[in-house]
């Protein structure tokens, strides 16, 4: 079945399998929480008793709004969530997020949810916003909080998840960007992966890091166990504002095409809680329809194996000038 048989058939016959996994005495971490699929999904880690939900939010009074939301519904203490500020588009904010989680007597699970798609192109942080934001920024704070999570595990003898939300728009990524000695230099000439083909791209190359994690992580561990698990996973196409730039007509087809195909986003929520919720045979993987998937045609094979390896070292040559040395928290 080609991918986009595929996507049709998840989309229409599908359905996610409702979370069940019992949270009890975790604490998790989950970004971009305020709204849409992040809030959903904290909203479901509540029902699941989760000890501590950190709202890892841009706008800290809408996080509160959110907290306040939440906990009308599932009737939990006001102690079990709070609102922290992380601005994915700020080093500085990433930073001081993963200090501040330092501090945290546990941390089993972290959830990076929050990140962005535009057609307009715009520098942030040295680079195109959504390089920054959901590659770079999103593996700044992956990595910085790696240390506690293994700290955890060693201390509760637990194995603790880290799991990205990728997309299914990875499958068809053109990224001519990939023949170009510098990669993330080539993506930042405005002319190159125009639009929301840059978001594609932006997901094919969190696939390609996480395979890289995983496999670091297990060779880094006793009998290839990791004592991180890493994944990422994709909720499909959900009821969104994530064509909130659109206008007229464009706009119009989109809001008539979500209607049409769409999964609500409590459903797509259920993907995310899976991710963090699965054992060590999802480490490095990607996962779609609540199973590992076999990644895209630009992941697999021969090539693929060698851009994967030239994306990651590109990028922890990113990661290094930002944070030095943080290539040692794997």
């Amino acid at each position: 079945m080609g991918w986009f048989t595929y996507f049709l058939y998840s989309q229409f016959f599908v359905t996610l399998p409702k979370p069940t996994k019992d949270f009890s005495g975790e604490t998790v971490i989950v970004t971009g929480s305020n709204t849409g699929l992040g809030l959903e999904a904290a909203r479901h880690l509540s029902r699941l008793n989760a000890a501590l939900i950190i709202l890892a939010v841009r706008n800290t009074d809408k996080g509160e709004a959110a907290k306040k939301e939440i906990l009308s519904i599932t009737g939990r203490p006001e102690a079990s969530i709070e609102v922290w500020q992380l601005d994915m588009q700020s080093y500085e904010s990433i930073r001081a997020f993963c200090a501040r989680a330092e501090k945290l007597p546990r941390l089993d699970a972290v959830l990076e949810n929050a990140g962005i798609a535009t057609k307009f192109f715009k520098i942030v942080e040295g680079y195109e916003s959504a390089i920054t934001t959901n590659v770079i920024g999103t593996f700044l704070l992956g990595l910085g909080l790696l240390p506690k999570l293994k700290e955890s595990a060693a201390k509760y003898n637990i194995q603790p998840r880290l799991s990205i939300v990728a997309s299914d728009l990875h499958f068809i990524a053109k990224f001519p960007a990939r023949h170009s000695d510098d990669i993330f230099a080539a993506l930042n000439d405005k002319t190159s992966e125009l639009g929301m083909e840059r978001y594609a791209v932006t997901k094919l190359l969190q696939v390609f890091a996480v395979r890289e994690i995983g496999a670091l992580l297990s060779s880094n561990s006793k009998a290839n166990s990791p004592t991180v698990i890493i994944n990422c996973m994709t909720p499909g196409a959900c009821k969104s504002d994530f064509d909130r730039e659109s206008e007229g007509i464009a706009r119009l087809f989109g809001n008539l095409l979500s209607a049409i195909i769409a999964r609500t986003t409590e459903a797509g929520s259920r993907a995310l809680v899976h991710g963090i919720s699965v054992g060590e045979e999802s480490n490095g993987t990607c996962m779609a329809n609540c199973q590992i998937h076999e990644p895209g045609p630009l992941v697999r094979g021969a090539e693929g194996k060698v851009l994967q390896k030239k994306v990651w070292d590109q990028l922890i040559i990113q990661l290094e000038n930002i944070q030095p040395g943080i290539s040692k928290n794997i």
